[in-house]
């Protein structure tokens, strides 16, 4: 059963369309990730599951109910969280602030989710008290995906979350989202590193003009020589 069922997604800015057909499925506590070339509507296709870009055609089901209509406020309170790639933290407050902002949405105690982003990025509870801005790209990142799992989403989006970010520092971001998707939340990835990306996958699609070129399971797609050839650099 897909907790994510987003499928046959036509639309894009003004009258031109950049989704022509486009269908993303994930399930519970799956990683999907979205690759393709500069220009596929990889982040487009994230922004329309969010609500952030009218549909002409096509719908969205979340758990089982059809959410195409709702705005980006009332999605977040079904259970999306979403991480944009730029803008995505307040620079001047303080790391803690960030997180408490994060969680705009709740009437509960937030202290426990607090402690869990904390267990997740350890070094987000040294830097609490310091303001986001000050922090290095990396740890940033740490910051903005903490701050959107303070709703306590089921479904985690993330645009380009290793944008700018060493190597080492990527392989940490994965290994975390790794560790994000076994408690049980589902991960949707728009992700330039796209080998590596298909390597943590359970799901990948790769996208060519807005629409569905291949969709298999990370390692398939790794293993087939079309793919590597066109999208992987052989």
């Amino acid at each position: 059963m897909n907790y994510l069922s987003a499928t046959d997604m036509r639309g894009g800015y003004g009258k031109a369309d950049i989704l022509h057909g486009c269908t993303l499925n994930v399930e519970k506590g799956q990683i999907a990730v979205i690759v393709g070339p500069n220009g596929a509507g990889k982040s487009t296709a994230m922004k329309a599951v969010f609500g952030m870009l009218p549909l002409r055609e096509g719908r969205v089901t979340l758990d089982g109910q059809d959410i195409t209509a709702l705005s980006p406020q009332e999605r977040v309170k079904k259970g999306m969280g979403f991480v944009p790639q730029v803008n995505n933290v307040f620079p001047s407050m303080s790391v803690e602030e960030n997180l408490e902002m994060g969680a705009f949405i709740r009437n509960d105690d937030i202290a426990a989710t607090m402690e869990q982003v904390f267990d997740l990025f350890p070094v987000l509870k040294d830097k609490r008290r310091q303001a986001a801005g000050e922090l290095s790209g990396g740890q940033r990142q740490q910051v903005a995906v903490g701050r959107a799992l303070m709703t306590r989403p089921q479904l985690l989006m993330l645009d380009e979350p290793t944008a700018g970010v060493s190597p080492i520092v990527m392989d940490e971001l994965f290994d975390r989202i790794i560790e994000i998707a076994r408690s049980g939340i589902s991960i949707l990835m728009v992700e330039q590193n796209a080998r590596q990306a298909l390597g943590i996958a359970d799901i990948g699609y790769v996208l060519v003009q807005g629409q569905n070129r291949y969709t298999d399971t990370g390692q398939a797609l790794l293993a087939d020589p079309e793919v590597r050839r066109t999208f992987l650099g052989g």
